[in-house]
């Protein structure tokens, strides 16, 4: 009798081979052999029990008196779990939270395997889905209180001007300069600014075609002296603009750690150094070779055209992206490397003998990557059957690496966009004209409430860890 469960040797327990369960009040009797079915759940173990302390070691409670067992959980999931001990298969209804489910299922020793198929994809479609909400909370929680960090810190920017000799007049400047749409002044030195930058772009292409190329003494094609004229009205306006700005900045300190202001910097740098290399070529004809570092800064004009991140919100988005997304940026280059080394070396093995263009492994990455980003310059094909089943299947796995980070790295513009757009508006809600009088306007109460569900989550992480925990949470609520 001593290998025997407690319900082969006491009457007290089993009656007619019935158990009585209470599940929160939800009350219902259970066949012992139906139970047996599934040994490894909470009830099947129950039935194996010796002693009263391992019976109360699976439920909460056990009246003797009444031969039940109670358990403090939650009665409207406990049809699912007894439905589960009829048929073999667990159903999950559309209402139903998925995550309380598992919880209760785990409570009760009941594997997601026994899900039905038809189910089954739903159920584990629905745990995957809050992963895109949490993270579309996370970047709107962060956006919300980067946002608010960037509006203190330019309204504690614009509260340097108090105290100040002209300090309101300064202000009013910095905001026009550093803030376009801010005001008409500020909306009409933007779109100054617009032409200025489009203006020096196109004239440095036009100076490259031949037509508007004048040679010079030694036969050298030079500029065109109305080009010129356009490049050193640009250079003064540059050279303005960055002083002007820095000149009514309230920190100067931090006025260069500003990327847009390193932007403004190195569009006028170029110039600078060009001249002075050009006056030091002429004084000193030994250092004739030093006027090719002068051509090569010239065509540093070109990134002039970052200053347009300055009054364009979407290019400013696109910078923020890139900087956010360098785990997707490293994942799609990685994917990329791997597939241009395999299909490079699968070409080199096949061609190497037929194609000229393909005799070597570098030759054959510069034609996978031209064919793995679907660029396709055509210099270099494959001839063999081979090679062009396998430029198609390089083709086609391009096309997949590619698009797989793409909808990230859209999400994270998307976002960064967003709150750009909110962070404008907030600023342009600023009233500066008599002094500091009020803070800039946004919603405290959104901004506190993200931090309170911040912590709550935290602690709801850190509470999830262990199945025991998780157990204790859902009996005190």
């Amino acid at each position: 009798m001593t290998g025997q469960s407690l319900w082969d040797v006491s009457e007290a327990n089993v009656e007619d081979g019935e158990i009585r369960i209470n599940v929160g009040g939800f009350k219902r009797r259970l066949r012992s052999h139906t139970l047996l079915r599934f040994p490894e759940t909470r009830l099947g173990r129950l039935l194996l029990c010796h002693s009263r302390e391992a019976i109360l070691e699976l439920c909460d409670d056990y009246d003797d008196v009444q031969r039940e067992f109670y358990f403090d959980r939650n009665p409207e999931l406990f049809p699912y779990v007894l439905h589960f001990y009829h048929t073999g298969k667990l159903h999950v209804m559309a209402e139903l939270c998925v995550f309380s489910f598992s919880q209760e299922i785990e409570y009760w020793g009941i594997n997601e395997f026994f899900i039905d198929s038809c189910c089954s994809y739903s159920y584990h479609g629905r745990k995957v889905e809050p992963e895109q909400e949490k993270w579309d909370e996370q970047s709107d929680q962060e956006s919300t209180t980067s946002s608010f960090d960037e509006i203190l810190a330019f309204y504690n920017d614009a509260s340097k001007f108090d105290g100040q000799p002209l300090g309101n007049f300064r202000r009013q400047l910095w905001l026009a300069l550093d803030n376009p749409g801010y005001s008409v002044l500020s909306r009409v030195f933007s779109i100054l600014s617009i032409l200025v930058v489009m203006g020096s772009i196109i004239t440095m292409c036009l100076n490259s075609l031949p037509d508007f190329q004048i040679p010079d003494s030694q036969g050298n094609p030079g500029e065109d002296p109305r080009f010129e004229i356009v490049e050193h009205f640009g250079i003064a306006w540059f050279t303005f603009e960055l002083v002007a700005r820095f000149a009514v900045a309230p920190d100067f300190l931090k006025f260069f750690r500003n990327a847009l202001n390193l932007i403004d910097l190195m569009s006028i740098v170029p110039f600078y150094i060009t001249l002075v290399v050009n006056l030091v070529v002429e004084s000193t004809p030994t250092l004739a070779n030093l006027g090719r570092v002068a051509q090569v800064l010239r065509l540093m004009r070109i990134f002039r055209i970052l200053k347009l991140a300055r009054h364009s919100t979407g290019l400013r988005s696109l910078g923020a992206t890139l900087k956010y997304s360098y785990k997707e940026v490293g994942l799609l280059l990685l994917y990329l490397s791997v597939g241009i080394s395999i299909f490079s070396v699968v070409a080199y093995t096949i061609e190497k003998e037929e194609n000229e263009g393909l005799a070597t492994i570098p030759a054959c990455w510069w034609w996978a990557t031209v064919s793995m980003t679907t660029v396709g310059y055509g210099d270099v094909v494959p001839g063999t059957t081979a090679g062009k089943l396998t430029a198609s299947a390089c083709i086609l796995a391009g096309i997949l690496v590619v698009v797989l980070p793409i909808t990230l790295i859209f999400n994270k513009f998307s976002h960064f966009y967003r709150r750009q757009k909110q962070l404008e508006s907030a600023m342009r809600s600023c009233d500066f004209g008599d002094g500091m009088k009020e803070v800039p306007s946004i919603n405290l109460r959104d901004y506190y409430a993200h931090k309170v569900k911040s912590l709550m989550a935290s602690l709801t992480n850190m509470s999830g860890s262990s199945p025991s925990e998780l157990s204790l949470n859902d009996s005190l609520h």
